[in-house]
């Protein structure tokens, strides 16, 4: 499996780095803490959720502003910026929609954020470990005085060679992980960005507050949290899922905040995932070939076709012209082999295009 690495401007002129891997219906997932969209791609820690995303999506994600491959030295990291910089990699990457959009921690404030704005553009929503309040806007003095804590250990002790200081925040994140993962966390995070602008992106997330937004959400959604989980307490997955509206709940039985591949957790956390979004447990791979020849951008005409919409919902449904649907419509022809739309579409639900 391979991915493309890209670069966009945002409106403030912070240049972000994303990447795209994998074929399917598009998942974007939001940025989180302390991303490296290259180094991930190997990282014990993070390698197995792109594996798992990208076998079945077309699989977007991207480093936040200040971490990773994005630029560092930027004025502003505050949460107002995050659903700004949310939509500018959904356009520059041709996901207008309808797409899975994915929150981890305090993506999840951006994925609500850009669920609210843009509705018909999102399929499903997936909240893992998410909030909606950061601890300024929980009222809780024993958070705001642990918090302040660790605040001031990354500013101080992130970038030293002894990772006793980046342990005890790594061990927050995964506390069952081995001596080598948590060493490898321990180098990814001091790799991704400096001891200041850590701390700064940390006190960011001490102002997340879309709590007023959660009533407004309209697209089916999901919220799963680790029962023990140490940064962000199950209290606040549950607040999630008992103001979004319909929500569905799913609690796991796990300590780390971060999901390990060895852990019973991460397997039912894929299930769920599958389950609720509707792509059942086969990878692309299962479908025939020919589908392969497809475009991410074909696939999803092909996706709305099979739903029955004629050109002009398509065009609505991915906000292109129909004079673009109908070159989608004909490239998708000639790639299987058809000569009308019936044919494709019966094609499709024969070698369960999509599953």
């Amino acid at each position: 499996m391979r991915q493309s690495l890209h670069f966009l401007k945002t409106h403030d002129g912070v240049s972000l780095a994303w990447a795209v891997a994998g074929q399917g219906p598009t998942l974007v997932k939001a940025s989180n803490w302390l991303t490296h969209v290259e180094f991930d791609w190997s990282s014990p820690i993070w390698r197995h959720w792109i594996q798992f995303f990208a076998s079945r999506f077309r699989l977007v994600r991207y480093d936040e502003r200040g971490c990773g491959m994005s630029d560092w030295d930027v004025d502003d990291v505050s949460p107002a910026r995050w659903p700004e910089d949310l939509e500018a990699v959904v356009a520059a990457a041709d996901a207008v929609g309808p797409f899975v959009l994915l929150g981890i921690s305090q993506g999840a404030a951006a994925a609500v954020d850009y669920a609210v704005r843009h509705p018909q553009r999102v399929s499903h929503l997936v909240l893992y470990g998410g909030y909606a309040r950061g601890w300024r806007h929980r009222g809780s003095e024993e958070g705001r005085r642990r918090f302040e804590a660790i605040t001031e250990l990354v500013r101080f002790g992130w970038g030293t060679d002894n990772p006793a200081f980046r342990r005890v925040f790594t061990r927050m994140f995964v506390p069952e992980g081995s001596e080598e993962q948590l060493a490898r966390f321990d180098e990814l995070c001091r790799k991704t960005t400096r001891p200041e602008i850590a701390a700064r992106l940390l006190e960011a997330r001490a102002d997340v507050d879309v709590a007023r937004l959660l009533r407004q959400v309209r697209v089916p959604t999901l919220v799963i949290h680790a029962r023990e989980d140490e940064v962000v307490p199950l209290a606040s997955g549950r607040a999630l899922a008992a103001e979004i509206p319909g929500a569905r709940f799913v609690q796991l039985d796990s300590r780390n905040h971060i999901l390990l591949e060895s852990e019973p957790a991460w397997r039912r956390f894929c299930d769920e995932v599958l389950t609720f979004v509707g792509a059942g447990q086969d990878a692309p791979d299962a479908e025939d070939e020919v589908f392969s020849r497809l475009s991410g951008r074909e696939r999803e005409v092909l996706r709305l076709a099979m739903q029955g919409h004629d050109n002009a919902r398509i065009g609505q449904a991915l906000f292109i012209s129909d004079k673009t649907v109908r070159n989608h419509v004909s490239r998708i022809y000639e790639k299987l082999g058809v000569d009308n739309r019936a044919r494709a579409v019966a094609l499709a639900h024969e070698k369960k295009f999509g599953r």
